[in-house]
């Protein structure tokens, strides 16, 4: 056995055989339905809105309530398969997505709705954080083929999510199309071959490190907190309202700060937030979620209200785009290990921002160009971070830190959702929109960071 094999069967994981080609493609099918909880869900807003009589404001909620939760499922059930193995971590996420998937389909309101979808992502997370565990532990000399194989299967996922949302939303039921990411749960029996009972940082007495469950509280109302402020103005919260929402996010955000820095098990490790590359990677996914969660949010409603457009027009519109982030989420898991990788992510999201920028002139082709363009920026991100990080964090503490780095990510896509409801109050949506290319152009000028400093994270 390896090096790298030991740690990984140490970090409770099932290393497959070096013939077997079909690990990094079970890894991406069981993440690739969480991308259906954002695309299909936003080709569905529209009709969301008119079947529960809620503003199309309001409606942001579906989306930003998804991605706090994805994000904090993903850092919780990343945590819990540090501390209890990748098995259990993924048995119970089953039962969460499950759960909240049946509230959403019976849902009699949108508060019951967002509720349920709450719910769902973080079962979501769940699936997401494992696969991530998985994939990531692949030895490096298999690294290259393992990712691509996973970049692969995701972007077919994003490929069709659009689509897929666009028909059954237009032929069957915009609830079908909020419950996708449940289409998990079949995947979940091929990958528990890969992850065993051991537990990761299990000591000598047998007994394994704690999960800080004060310390995910406190990040949780800091995300949670942090949101609704953002979005105070479109929900017409109360003066009194605001000003107790702003007093949870001070207390918290001091709190988790407090505990950071006074204790070496807390849930947000205080060596993980002083990383370098963690940081860089971190501002690269919220640039990139956020102006894709606010292009999701906006230019369906965009297309259906503006241009006279049918839901399922938005999703066909949508599919080349998808694709094209299929076949460059592959090229981004060949070129992970290099300085190409960076530039590939930089030049996509740099035209992501131009053409969330042209969704000013109101053209529905911008608007169909940005939408796709954040597909392809989605892809692109989410395997050359993943990649990134496994050669940077030690196997024991990998799952944790992926969740945490995921948290980050889809709070930024919250945070972008929010910003153009929150902007679409005093502006039109498109002119919106175009602020909101802020997020990815970040992304790109961080991106071209010279590759050294983000290859000392890989070893390389």
């Amino acid at each position: 056995m390896t090096t790298h094999e030991a740690a990984s069967a140490a970090a409770g994981i099932s290393v497959f055989s070096p013939k077997s080609p079909s690990f990094g493609l079970r890894y991406g099918a069981l993440f690739g339905p969480v991308v259906f909880g954002v695309t299909a869900a936003g080709v569905a807003l529209p009709d969301v809105a008119s079947s529960l009589n809620t503003s199309p404001t309001a409606t942001a909620w579906v989306l930003t309530a998804h991605a706090l939760a994805l994000g904090v499922g993903t850092a919780l059930f990343g945590r819990l398969a540090d501390t209890r193995g990748v098995r259990a971590a993924l048995l119970l996420g089953s039962l969460v997505l499950a759960a909240g998937a049946v509230v959403c389909l019976v849902a009699p309101g949108l508060g019951v709705l967002v509720a349920g979808r709450f719910v769902q992502a973080a079962g979501s997370g769940a699936m997401a954080a494992c696969a991530m565990a998985l994939a990531a532990a692949v030895p490096p000399d298999r690294r290259a083929r393992a990712f691509a194989g996973f970049g692969a299967t995701m972007a077919a996922f994003s490929a069709g999510a659009t689509l897929a949302g666009g028909i059954l939303t237009e032929w069957v039921t915009w609830r079908v199309a909020l419950v996708l990411p449940a289409l998990s749960l079949l995947v979940v029996p091929l990958c528990l071959a890969g992850a065993s009972t051991r537990v990761p940082g299990r000591n000598d007495s047998g007994r394994s490190r704690a999960m800080d469950l004060p310390g995910a509280a406190l990040l949780t109302l800091t995300a949670m907190s942090f949101l609704v402020l953002i979005q105070s103005s479109a929900l017409a919260l109360t003066t009194p309202l605001v000003t107790a929402t702003a007093a949870v996010l001070l207390l918290s955000a001091a709190g988790l700060t407090w505990r950071i820095r006074g204790s070496e098990t807390s849930f947000v490790p205080r060596a993980l937030v002083t990383d370098r590359v963690f940081l860089k990677v971190a501002v690269i996914g919220v640039g990139v979620y956020g102006g894709l969660f606010a292009a999701l949010y906006a230019v369906p409603q965009l297309l259906v209200r503006d241009h006279g457009w049918s839901v399922l027009s938005v999703g066909l519109w949508l599919l080349p785009g998808a694709v094209a982030g299929a076949v460059l989420s592959r090229l981004a898991g060949r070129l992970t290990a290099g300085d190409h990788g960076n530039r590939l992510l930089g030049a996509v999201s740099l035209a992501f921002a131009v053409a969330l920028a042209g969704a000013l002139t109101g053209s529905g082709v911008l608007l169909i160009l940005g939408a796709s363009l954040g597909f392809s920026a989605f892809s692109v991100t989410q395997v050359f971070t993943t990649a990134l990080m496994s050669g940077h964090i030690e196997p024991g503490r990998r799952g944790g830190a992926m969740g945490l780095l995921n948290l980050t990510f889809f709070v930024g896509g919250g945070v972008g959702s929010a910003t153009a409801g929150a902007l679409a109050n005093s502006m039109p949506l498109s002119t919106a929109l175009g602020v909101v290319a802020l997020f990815p152009l970040i992304t790109a000028l961080t991106a071209f960071t010279p590759a050294r400093r983000f290859s000392q994270g890989l070893g390389a």
